[in-house]
């Protein structure tokens, strides 16, 4: 069976041979596997067969990118949202945003038509490559992107966002209302140029630890109505589709079903989302991506990784409705031969 059969049974509610298989290393988890055996040349996309693939257009205000200062250790950067931007050389880590070109309902207005589609956010020979790299493997192919609060705090940075959410709706939702529309062009042009998808990978960090970043009710205003927008479009065209959305975000679960999402990913452990009270409560409707807990899996005792891959994929899969990650991305204290073990217990429980 191929990965896009798998993730099609997965996304449709039905039982495949296995679960599929995807997970996000860090870059500095990559270098550590290197050394510890991960062939040369070859990436872990590769070794360990992950199952999807996807083109991401360019969603960004296209500011020029800037280098600002570099030293040894970091380099400041302004990028292509106008942000000005630390990021570390030498380890992975949140890139710290120090400054914003836009702060104010003025310099949206300013800088707004920066956030009109054209045919050039597309690299249309790459995106045919990477298309056809994975119908040629059997890969579920995706059109991705961004939106809503996720693709906001990088261009207003999150204290902006939620004063303007509180203060200045107007503002809040014409930015959250372009940005949403960005999206809905970006698939239009790209499925209008004959680009045959699977499915959508949707980015909108929307929780924390606690819970989500904003109240339900600010979800139900501001949110609701883009995705609601994009998972119909998706629709029109037979697609279903996947959100990513870190933190906490059990109280929005009701809204998305509502607004038409497909499945949810990736279930972080640490902020405190259940997979199995997900799958209890929502999974004769919604399809769950992760869930796994990566802190376990840099655990010292190998029965730890094996009891939280055994009691969650039995029970996730169940009914189908489930695919295989990590409750967010793989940390470079998770060695080679511990990763080899996950992805060798992910295909034993995960068998049908």
């Amino acid at each position: 069976m191929t990965s896009q059969e798998r993730i099609n049974l997965a996304l449709d509610h039905r039982e495949a041979d296995r679960v599929a298989i995807q997970d996000a290393p860090w870059s500095t988890t990559i270098e550590r596997w290197q050394r510890e055996g991960l062939p040369e040349g070859v990436s872990p996309v590769e070794h360990f067969g992950f199952e999807l693939a996807g083109y991401w257009p360019d969603l960004t205000t296209r500011f020029p990118d800037e280098i600002i200062e570099e030293t040894d250790e970091y380099f400041l950067m302004r990028n292509n949202w106008g942000a000005l931007v630390k990021n570390w050389k030498h380890q992975t880590s949140v890139p710290h945003m120090t400054g914003f070109t836009i702060q104010t309902r003025k310099d949206w207005e300013e800088h707004k038509h920066r956030m009109v589609w054209d045919s050039g956010r597309v690299n249309w020979e790459e995106a045919a490559r990477v298309r056809d790299q994975a119908r040629a493997q059997g890969k579920w192919f995706h059109f991705t992107g961004a939106f809503g609060y996720n693709w906001l705090i990088l261009l207003v940075g999150d204290e902006n966002l939620l004063m303007a959410m509180a203060s200045e709706p107007e503002w809040a939702q014409d930015m959250y209302d372009t940005c949403g529309q960005l999206l809905c062009d970006a698939l239009e042009d790209m499925v209008g140029h004959g680009f045959e998808f699977d499915g959508c990978f949707i980015y909108d960090d929307m929780g924390y630890r606690g819970g989500p970043l904003f109240s339900p009710a600010m979800f139900r205003k501001y949110e609701f109505p883009n995705h609601q927008r994009f998972y119909q479009l998706a629709q029109a065209y037979g697609l279903k589709t996947i959100l990513h959305s870190c933190g906490n975000v059990t109280a929005l679960v009701p809204g998305l079903i509502e607004a038409g999402l497909s499945g949810l990913q990736p279930l972080e452990v640490k902020a405190g989302m259940d997979l199995l009270q997900l799958k209890r409560d929502y999974g004769e409707v919604l399809s769950f991506m992760g869930g796994i807990d990566a802190r376990k899996m840099a655990h010292p005792e190998p029965a730890v990784i094996e009891a939280e891959i055994a009691t969650k994929v039995t029970a996730a899969k169940r009914g189908g409705g489930y695919i295989f990650h990590s409750d967010h991305s793989i940390p470079d204290d998770v060695s080679f031969a511990q990763y080899s073990r996950v992805v060798e217990l992910a295909r034993k429980y995960g068998a049908y």
